[in-house]
């Protein structure tokens, strides 16, 4: 019988220091491990968002899933205390590594009775079209203090199985109903809110996060910037993978963006460009079109809001939650926070597709956005 702080998984040899998997190298209460997916139809049909979570410094476990389907946001979201961490269940959410890095199984158990209204099920299985690819470092450190350390790794692929979205069924077949998911794990704002102190006025992140991981036929591009108000970059990630695992990835020099936002908004609906002058073999652009969007930030866990966050401490028992909002609610303010987008991307007649995430902190003069209130004229 085990005792104290050991757990299942310290019968394993994966210790990376001298503490039980329980407990993990760092103290920070940030210090979180993550599973995030998105499924889409290649269309503007649905767009869905999963995702799970560990805070081992706070002791809490959560999950969610969010669907955007026509005029609708619906979301359903699940905490408990943590356990073994091997343990990846919360509620009706449980994520399945049938072959890692490879082969992952996400599931989300329907309403076992009429007293529960959930207007999302699923269980779907993740095949991988190209290998996991390992993402640059991003650490960010202000006034002293380290508020982002993390890692990541990051691929595109297809899903098969079934998701069922307020009395709809979809078949889930891997021919056009694909995605792309990440595993990240380090230190990042999590749980309650802290007091801002010196850093009320510089926030956590500030100027343009943009990242586009498309899928195309034969190859991915991973596209990430990072950039400050005064044009600093913090990360910044360009690389093709090619589905021949054979094949070693190419690097694609310094990405470059050109979008544009909707007037009163901080909003990129409309056509963009990600470009690659510096690409091997001469520069290239991708035509990046938005299918159908969705304000990741609300109801998941991302930020927006203090009823529900990432880590969030919320009781001994477990809490399973459903919400659905109208998105004509939330066109007028969710733009302020993460968006995620299904996008068609076009490199001459070659089309993919995939993710085109962005979020504009603070201000951000290159969009002509002076402060943080500021929108788009």
């Amino acid at each position: 019988m085990a005792h104290g702080s050991l757990s299942s998984w310290d019968d394993y040899p994966v210790h990376q220091v001298s503490e039980t998997i329980r407990h993990s190298g760092t103290s920070d209460r940030n210090f979180y491990d993550r599973y995030y997916f998105n499924l889409h139809g290649s269309s503007d049909d649905l767009f869905m968002i999963m995702g799970m979570g560990q805070y081992p410094n706070l002791g809490t476990q959560d999950a969610f899933a969010s669907v955007r389907r026509g005029e609708e946001y619906h979301v359903v979201r699940a905490s408990k205390l943590l356990g073994d961490r091997m343990d990846t269940s919360v509620g009706p959410f449980r994520v399945e590594i049938i072959e890692p890095l490879q082969r992952v199984r996400f599931i989300l158990d329907p309403p076992k009775g009429a007293e529960e209204d959930r207007a999302i099920a699923c269980d779907v299985t993740w095949e991988g079209a190209i290998p996991a690819f390992e993402e640059p470092r991003q650490y960010v450190r202000k006034f002293g203090r380290v508020l982002f350390d993390t890692m990541r790794f990051a691929q595109t692929g297809c899903w098969s199985g079934s998701v069922e979205v307020a009395g709809e069924s979809f078949s889930v077949t891997p021919d056009r109903w694909k995605g792309t998911r990440d595993r990240s794990w380090g230190v990042r704002p999590v749980g309650e809110t802290e007091p801002s102190g010196i850093r009320e006025e510089v926030g956590q992140m500030v100027g343009l996060w943009n990242y586009a991981p498309m899928q195309f036929d034969d190859f991915s591009i991973l596209y990430i910037v990072q950039e400050e108000p005064d044009g600093h970059r913090t990360i910044e990630e360009s690389v093709r993978i090619w589905a021949d695992r054979s094949r070693e990835p190419e690097w694609l020099g310094r990405p470059e963006f050109e979008h544009r936002l909707d007037s009163g908004t901080r909003m990129i609906s409309t056509q963009s460009k990600l470009k690659f002058p510096d690409a091997p073999g001469g520069g290239f652009e991708v035509v990046v079109t938005p299918l159908l969007h969705s304000y990741i930030a609300i109801g998941t866990g991302y930020g927006v809001g203090d009823e529900f966050r990432h880590g969030m401490y919320r009781g001994t028992e477990l809490v399973v939650e459903s919400k659905t909002w109208s998105m004509a609610e939330l066109e007028t303010w969710g733009w302020f926070g993460l968006v995620d987008h299904v996008a068609r991307f076009e490199i001459g007649d070659q089309v993919g597709y995939g993710l085109h995430e962005h979020g504009i902190f603070g201000a951000f003069p290159k969009f002509g956005l002076e402060s943080g209130y500021d929108t788009a004229k």
